[in-house]
């Protein structure tokens, strides 16, 4: 492997702004190629595919965004921040409509969490058995 390039993954091992850059760029790449093909499909889940591809197929190592994607987990109360203003600005929200809006908000999430806990145990048990 030439220096340079060498030098290039290892700063990007290092760096968490530059991981942070890359998975910005997956999903940059992502939504342009959604809006191009006229996906009806989010342009970050087109960029997460072809991260886990990258990821899965050996071409990507975790380690070069492990620690961006930490960061970004860490901090993704912020990114709710202006939904909870936009509650502020429509009282509508704080009625009967509100809770319809919390159920489906809960059930979405419960259903998140059981489809990654069932998605987590199967790749567990299919690494144990190709161990």
């Amino acid at each position: 492997m030439p220096r340079s390039l060498s030098t290039r993954l290892s700063m990007l091992h290092r760096t968490r702004p530059v991981q942070i850059a890359v998975l910005g760029a997956f999903w940059f790449f992502g939504d342009t190629a959604a809006r191009a093909m006229g996906l009806p499909i989010p342009g970050g889940v087109i960029g997460m595919l072809a991260l886990l591809t990258l990821l899965g197929t050996g071409l990507m190592k975790v380690t070069s965004v492990g620690g961006g994607a930490k960061v970004l987990l860490a901090e993704m109360l912020l990114f709710f921040v202006p939904s909870v203003l936009a509650v502020l600005d429509h009282r509508e929200f704080i009625g009967a409509v509100g809770l319809k809006i919390a159920a489906v908000i809960f059930v979405g999430t419960v259903m998140v969490m059981v489809v990654t806990a069932l998605t987590v145990d199967l790749c567990y048990r299919w690494q144990a058995r190709h161990a």
